[in-house]
């Protein structure tokens, strides 16, 4: 059981996993499984749950209609296929991971917060706010 939200626990077919990351589409698994194993951890890769849907409310049945069948054509939205991403390190958390500067990428890079989100293509390497004597 977590302490909190950011260090989860989970067993993912049939092994204990640290959860990395919940509801991850094909190429974010594609990204975080290639990063974690450059920085040896093992992944474990499930489909997740569908999500819970609640059936949809009837008609109210009326009375000018009695006779005339109702269109029952109402098709159900199909959910994205998503995945569970956890890694067999219990004591891995992305968050320490990420602000503890413990990952690296394929070429030596320090995997920063905008990398491990994708909203970077390559990560730089960032002196960290308390070592940067500018802005004393």
């Amino acid at each position: 059981m977590a302490i909190n939200k950011n260090h989860e626990f989970e067993e993912l077919g049939g092994v204990k996993c640290a959860i990395v990351e919940k509801n991850a589409s094909k190429e974010r698994v594609a990204f975080l499984k290639d990063l974690l194993e450059i920085n040896n951890f093992e992944v474990v890769v499930i489909p997740s749950p569908p999500p819970k849907v609640a059936p949809a409310p009837k008609p109210a049945a009326t009375t000018d209609a009695v006779d005339q069948p109702q269109p029952q054509s109402e098709s159900l939205p199909v959910a994205p296929e998503t995945f569970t991403i956890g890694v067999t390190n219990l004591a891995f958390n992305p968050t320490n991971a990420i602000f503890g500067r413990l990952l690296r990428t394929k070429d030596g890079h320090i995997v920063t917060q905008a990398y491990w989100y994708q909203k970077e293509k390559v990560s730089h390497d960032e002196i960290p706010y308390y070592e940067n004597k500018s802005l004393s």
